[in-house]
């Protein structure tokens, strides 16, 4: 017998997403489901095995499709579908059953159509944010409908964010989406000790990848951006205060007033007293 948990959402009255079925199954060989007809989107995220989808776009044309662990497959609404696991490495996956107004469009984000079913994701480390979203989901039928909707749309911005196949055309609205997210993370925590990982892992980014499309919107790095932002306030500071340079580097994030003084000098020319001098602010 396969390892199954199923799960019937009890609440259809999110508009913009909502979840109606979901949870896991770990399959025997050969174990198949369909032909059949769903009334909403079906998404599996295989976890481990193989398996096969056959599915026919709304043309009357049937593709197949092979899968593999850490891969899933989407199942569009009025449409028929089949799919086994493997006789030998049967499949193992966690699955949703969801619909609602924005879910089109946000599939259409991640490059999936009823031609191109088959989610790969484009770094390991992001189709598993997606993975253990729809596990959570799976592993918590007895959470608040609130609480399960949230996980409904972390998977989805998820899925979004991971899919190798999204298009391009969408690439300049999510890089501008997680660059405004990354300046809010900055402009949040710039007096803290913060890293580039830190502000990849505030976006749910790769920080290759974070690092990619933050250069590509601002022409600057991360560690740049985010030196700049700490001078620009430092600069603030020497000009409208009387606070004691040691302070200052504390509070945009340099313990160290020696590395503090180093970085502004490279920011602006002069050292933190000199700007000071040149730029203090008297009242009248």
């Amino acid at each position: 017998m396969s390892d199954v948990l199923f799960s019937v959402f009890p609440n259809e009255r999110f508009v913009d997403l909502s979840l109606f079925q979901y949870g896991y199954e770990k399959c025997d060989p050969l174990h198949s489901y369909g032909p059949y007809i769903r009334n909403h989107y079906l998404f599996h995220y295989v976890i481990s095995g193989k398996g096969v989808l056959n599915a026919t776009d709304s043309k009357g044309i049937t593709r197949k499709f092979e899968l593999a662990a850490d891969t899933g497959f989407l199942i569009y609404p009025g449409l028929v579908n089949t799919y086994y696991a493997d006789e030998h490495e049967p499949w193992e996956y966690t699955w949703i059953e969801f619909d609602g107004i924005k879910v089109r469009e946000s599939l259409e984000m991640a490059g999936l159509a009823e031609e191109a079913p088959v989610y790969v994701p484009n770094y390991p480390e992001l189709g598993a944010i997606l993975r253990d979203e729809l596990l959570y989901i799976a592993s918590h039928s007895q959470a608040s409908p609130l609480n399960l909707t949230g996980h409904l749309f972390l998977a989805l911005d998820a899925l979004i964010t991971s899919s190798s196949s999204k298009k391009r055309l969408q690439e300049g609205r999510l890089r501008d989406f997680y660059v405004r997210e990354a300046i809010g993370f900055i402009e949040q925590n710039y007096a803290q000790n913060i890293t580039v990982e830190d502000m990849a892992r505030g976006c749910s980014l790769n920080r290759s990848y974070f690092g990619k499309i933050f250069k590509e919107a601002l022409s600057q790095s991360p560690q740049e951006f985010l030196i700049h932002f700490r001078m620009s306030k430092a600069a603030e500071q020497l000009k409208t205060t009387d606070l004691p340079i040691s302070k200052i580097c504390g509070s945009v994030g340099y313990p160290n007033q020696l590395h503090f003084s180093r970085a502004f000098k490279n920011v602006y020319g002069i050292s933190p007293s000199q700007y000071r001098l040149k730029n203090k602010i008297r009242e009248p």
